[in-house]
């Protein structure tokens, strides 16, 4: 099985017959490993397999040749797998025939090293480039300085961190991106609201993620850091604003907003926001966060549709299969 020459991706591997039982094989990331009890006490291990182009679960029980291979890995490890196409409960979920695991340095010089890791659609250095517009079109000069105080310290990390470990814009620059395209929406709304301060507003959208760059950790699969378990990213979030305010010398009052923007953003408290968002600018910022998020969602899911999918799997924060043929013209 060294032959790393041939290789389906995940999107082509979805487009295989569901009926032929074909075999197929692919270098894939292990994203995601757990050891479970089956109903009858026995352990298997559930293993997420992905590149750039989409993921699944593979199911490898005891008695399986390859259980105590997967059981050696680590997330991030790179396989090699062949595996006979299954579905179940309409999920991809491929039977395993072999698997071994591949090194970097096997990858070296070849494109499948740089498939197994997804990132933005937009391309990074454009959005940095947006991302500064963003900032510079505050114009209240001490909430200018203190979203910038925030990127003085974290801008590195935030242009290449993911926004979430599965979520939304869960792949590398995926919080640079969530944060522009939610600037965007903000600016082209912001005229339909009078009662919102639009630098406040504009800040907040900036300033409300920053937590996650503390809170995630890994390079090839995100994580969670022992601070974003203890802390989480609304809190981590809080603490970098309210020291750059302090140090730009907001206004208390703007300042206390502005913290408060991002202690609601999550919108909801079984989602992870400290408080519900009571103010003009905490309430816009925590709605377009959502929009956001949700049709982050929805585009990730149409890119890795494949060829002959009429609708998603049912997708957690949907709460809904996706439609994925477009309308009739």
């Amino acid at each position: 099985m060294a032959d790393i020459s041939t290789s389906l991706a995940v999107r082509d591997i979805k487009s295989l017959d569901r009926t032929g039982g074909d075999t197929f094989t692919s270098v894939l990331l292990i994203r995601r490993i757990s050891e479970r009890p089956t109903k009858t006490g026995n352990p298997f291990l559930s293993v997420e397999l992905g590149d750039k182009t989409g993921s699944f679960n593979v199911n490898c029980f005891s008695d399986n040749p390859s259980f105590d291979f997967f059981k050696s890995l680590k997330e991030g490890a790179i396989v090699r797998i062949e595996a006979k196409i299954d579905y179940y409960q309409n999920r991809l979920s491929p039977k395993l025939l072999r698997a071994e695991e591949i090194t970097a340095d096997q990858l070296a010089g070849s494109p499948l090293m740089a498939n197994l890791v997804e990132t933005a659609p937009e391309d990074a250095d454009a959005l940095w480039t947006e991302f500064q517009s963003h900032i510079a079109a505050i114009t209240h000069t001490e909430l200018r300085a203190t979203v910038q105080a925030v990127f003085d310290e974290t801008g590195e990390q935030f242009r290449t961190a993911a926004a979430a470990v599965a979520m939304h814009h869960a792949y590398r620059h995926g919080l640079l991106e969530h944060t522009c395209h939610m600037a965007r929406a903000a600016r082209a709304l912001l005229p339909l609201y009078p009662e919102v301060d639009a630098d406040l507003a504009l800040a907040g959208v900036l300033v409300h993620d920053t937590g996650k760059v503390i809170e995630y950790q890994g390079d090839l699969v995100t994580s969670r850091s022992r601070k974003g378990i203890l802390q989480g990213h609304v809190v981590l979030g809080y603490q970098l604003v309210r020291k750059a305010g302090l140090k730009a010398k907001l206004n208390p009052d703007l300042l206390e907003r502005l913290e408060h923007i991002v202690l609601s953003h999550q919108g909801e408290l079984e989602w992870g926001a400290a408080v519900i968002a009571a103010t003009p600018e905490a309430v816009f910022v925590a709605k377009i966060d959502d929009l956001d998020a949700k049709m982050g969602m929805v585009q990730k899911l149409l890119r890795q549709a494949g060829a002959n999918d009429e609708f998603s799997e049912r997708h957690l924060g949907l709460n809904a299969q996706l439609l994925l043929t477009k309308p009739p013209k």
